[in-house]
């Protein structure tokens, strides 16, 4: 089965929660919490991410093209380093 990242923020810590799921199951695993300053553009992409599943007006598209993007962030900064 697939796998898919999921994402969170943690205010308090200003960290993103990286956890992943098989696709159709309820089974959530941690992965890592990446600090803020270990790469802020993602930081401030999970925030967008986070606002637009709150927004009053949610739209799926958008979500899913905006949880797009993160996933390609993750997986990119974790080429790097």
């Amino acid at each position: 089965m697939n796998k898919n990242l999921l994402f969170a923020i943690d205010i308090s810590t200003e960290e993103v929660i990286v956890s992943d799921s098989s696709k159709g199951s309820n089974k959530i695993n941690f992965i890592e919490r990446m600090k803020r300053s270990d790469n802020d553009i993602f930081f401030n992409a999970v925030l967008t991410l986070t606002s637009i599943a709150k927004s009053s007006d949610f739209d799926a598209a958008i979500f899913k093209s905006m949880d797009k993007v993160c996933q390609m962030m993750y997986h990119k900064y974790k080429e790097t380093i």
